[in-house]
C-alpha cells in the first residue's frame, strides 16, 4: 500500500509541474522549430557565401569556379561552419525562448 502511496505523490508532482508550466504546446513548438528553422537557412547561406568566394578564389588561380577543394580548404569549411552553426543555434534558442518570455510578460 506504501508503494502506491509513492506513485501517487510522483503522479500528482508531475501534474503540478505541467499545470504550473507556463508554456503552452504552441510555445514549445515556437521554441523548438524557429531555431532549428533559422539554424537550416544560416546553414545554407553560410554555404552560399562560402562556394561564392571559393569561385572567385579558383577563377583567380586560373581553375574553373566548381574546382574540387583540397584537404585542408574542406577542413577550414567545416570548422567555419560548425563554429557559424554553433554562434547561430545559440543565438536563435536565445531569441526564441525571448519571444515566448515577452508574449508571457504581455498575458500577465
Amino acid at each position: 500500500m506504501e508503494s502506491l502511496h509513492r506513485i501517487d505523490e510522483k503522479v500528482n508532482a508531475l501534474r503540478a509541474a505541467r499545470e504550473a508550466d507556463p508554456d503552452s504546446l504552441l510555445d514549445k513548438a515556437f521554441k523548438a522549430a524557429a531555431p532549428a528553422f533559422i539554424g537550416m537557412v544560416a546553414g545554407k547561406a553560410f554555404q552560399m557565401v562560402w562556394d561564392k568566394g571559393m569561385g572567385r578564389r579558383n577563377l583567380r588561380k586560373g581553375l574553373a569556379a566548381d574546382a574540387p577543394q583540397g584537404l585542408a580548404m574542406s577542413l577550414l569549411f567545416a570548422a567555419a561552419s560548425a563554429a557559424f552553426g554553433a554562434v547561430v543555434s545559440q543565438l536563435s534558442d536565445r531569441g526564441s525562448q525571448a519571444l515566448v518570455d515577452r508574449k508571457h510578460r504581455k498575458t500577465r
